[in-house]
């Protein structure tokens, strides 16, 4: 038996990278699987290897959850499919960079909208069903440049959602207690997806600087955030609460 049986997650974000290795390692982990995607092609892919895994995965794609009528409309799926659900793994989000001085007003409120704000929409539905349900875990997905400067890249916008998104785990750990409902966040460092693999893979670009800073020497990938992932959803991280987990393979430890 997995550390997951009997359970059932709802995982944003499932048509490609972190969130479809999420989906199937909680599904190999016993999680029956509630996913969400903007894509419907790319998420209706990552049900079908689910399934072929052996898991139970259903899902609703098309649908945007950063507005209150998505994210309803995602809880309100998986409570059809399922009756109810225990975990919550906030992966979903999208930005744009820019210098502070010349980034476009509607860059900056994209990014806050997509990063921060979709976190509240998610966790606001989902929470009258995790509170009937006895409790659950929340997991969100914060990041290192929610915690520090970066200047490699111009991303003023995703470090001040992204800050925004720890803090708001803390504040619903407190809304959580006695409720028996967990929450905390996680923040990758550099990691390998579809968005960044393009960076990544430039010889030219910053990332071979970056590892060269990083004590692991490597970037991270998809499977290693997931390992993460389903522990804090399971049992057997009861007693972590209210905290954010950096997974970087070690650079921010080194203060540069």
């Amino acid at each position: 038996m997995g550390i997951l049986e009997g359970k059932t997650a709802l995982i944003s974000g499932t048509g490609r990278g972190i969130g479809r290795a999420v989906a199937l390692e909680m599904a190999a982990q016993g999680a029956r699987i509630y996913g969400a995607d903007l894509d419907s092609t790319s998420n209706v892919e990552t049900i079908r290897l689910v399934r072929e895994a052996g898991g139970v995965m259903e899902g609703i794609a098309p649908v945007d959850l950063s507005n209150q009528g998505g994210a309803d409309a995602w809880v309100a799926g998986a409570v059809a499919a399922f009756g109810s659900f225990d975990i919550l793994y906030n992966n979903a989000s999208a930005l744009r960079h820019g210098p502070i001085d010349t980034i476009d007003i509607d860059d900056w409120y994209f990014t806050i909208q997509n990063e921060l704000h979709i976190v509240f929409h998610c966790t606001r539905a989902a929470w009258p069903v995790l509170v009937k349900n006895g409790g659950g875990s929340i997991i969100n997905v914060g990041s290192i440049a929610g915690m520090r400067g970066v200047e490699f890249v111009p991303m003023a916008p995703h470090g001040a959602a992204k800050g925004g998104v720890i803090a708001f785990t803390m504040h619903t750990t407190a809304a959580g207690a006695g409720l028996n409902i967990r929450a905390n966040s996680i923040s990758p460092g550099m990691t390998r997806t579809p968005e960044t693999a393009q960076f990544i893979d430039d010889p030219n670009g910053p990332i071979p600087e970056l590892m060269k800073k990083t004590p692991s020497r490597r970037v991270g990938e998809p499977k290693d955030i997931a390992k993460l992932v389903a522990f804090l959803a399971s049992d057997d991280s009861s007693y972590i609460n209210g905290t954010n987990i950096v997974i970087d393979g070690g650079v921010a430890a080194m203060g540069g």
